[in-house]
């Protein structure tokens, strides 16, 4: 079993031509409100990917919806509590080139307790797996607890941050990083070649697992000496939205059920370059039947979608 200590957030999407600028007004053409955060989208992407995964947080009463769809997607969310709160929601503007930016407000992601921590680990066993993100709070208690269970714990520190730094990330057994977390952690310039941010992870996390993602320059996993690297599949990006956590199920769902490391990068590269096909957060995390048929006969063509038309 997985278990994820991770954000759940109203997502409110704005399809605009550019990434607004300071001190500009810009029309969006578009408007929705979907499922998001880090940590929803992962136990979303796992689901769809056949793992089996619990998801620990907070979600204000009124939106008990979300909770329903991660249900019914096969997500275990009894560990979801409703609370008096106003959920946690996020900002999202989508551009033409498919480029994101997000304002992020933590609500009730961040009020989680000791005594919430002491009824997620009651029901945890030694062996499991435990996956983070950076949206929610009481972290390090999370971090220190899941290693004195006996857990398997995924970290993925994003939004990265300085306090992330602080935290006892020798508890990781698996670090999912993008170049600029990378860079952060490893005390290098964001622009430095990956095989010299993977030498200074390993210096920082000697004992550790790594997955470096770099968007469509692929994906690199790293142990000891070990290494992979898994190509970028090539495909025209509609929305990024959630691809690394699309990513991040993905190979997690496939780690769970025994694949090599190989595999997993393959699968989990699959799903998200079908997902940046698709607007949306969750809305864009394909199904497994999806990444089957994409990895047996090749990704779908893209299509042409109304708002790039002539």
């Amino acid at each position: 079993m997985l278990h994820n200590f991770g954000s759940i957030n109203l997502d409110h999407f704005y399809r605009v031509p550019h990434l607004v600028r300071p001190g500009e007004t810009l029309a969006s053409r578009d408007y929705r409100v979907g499922l998001g955060g880090k940590g929803a989208n992962q136990s979303l992407a796992m689901a769809r990917a056949g793992g089996r995964v619990r998801h620990w947080g907070r979600l204000g009463r009124q939106d008990a919806w979300a909770r329903d769809l991660l249900g019914r997607a096969g997500v275990e969310v009894e560990a979801i509590a409703l609370v008096d709160e106003p959920s946690g929601h996020a900002i999202i503007q989508v551009d033409d080139r498919g480029e994101n930016a997000i304002i992020l407000f933590p609500g009730a992601n961040h009020g989680t307790t000791e005594q919430d921590l002491d009824a997620h680990f009651a029901a945890a066993s030694p062996g499991d797996w435990l996956l983070a993100q950076n949206e929610c709070n009481a972290l390090p208690r999370v971090l220190e607890r899941a290693a004195e269970a006996g857990l398997n714990v995924a970290f993925n520190p994003a939004p990265m941050s300085d306090a992330v730094l602080e935290l006892p990330l020798a508890h990781c057994r698996l670090l999912f990083v993008n170049r600029g977390e990378a860079a952060w952690l490893a005390g290098l310039d964001e622009a430095s070649p990956p095989e010299v941010l993977l030498d200074g992870l390993a210096r920082r996390l000697p004992d550790g697992e790594t997955v470096l993602t770099l968007g469509g320059d692929g994906a690199w996993y790293q142990s000891g000496d070990e290494r992979h690297f898994q190509p970028a599949l090539p495909v025209p990006p509609r929305d990024t939205t959630a691809a690394g956590d699309t990513f991040i199920g993905y190979y997690l769902a496939a780690l769970q059920q025994g694949r090599p490391v190989t595999d997993c990068l393959t699968r989990a590269a699959t799903a998200a370059a079908l997902g940046v096909q698709v607007a949306g957060a969750a809305e864009s995390i394909p199904e497994a039947t999806a990444v089957e048929r994409a990895l047996r006969d090749g990704l779908p063509a893209p299509h042409r979608h109304d708002e790039e038309a002539p």
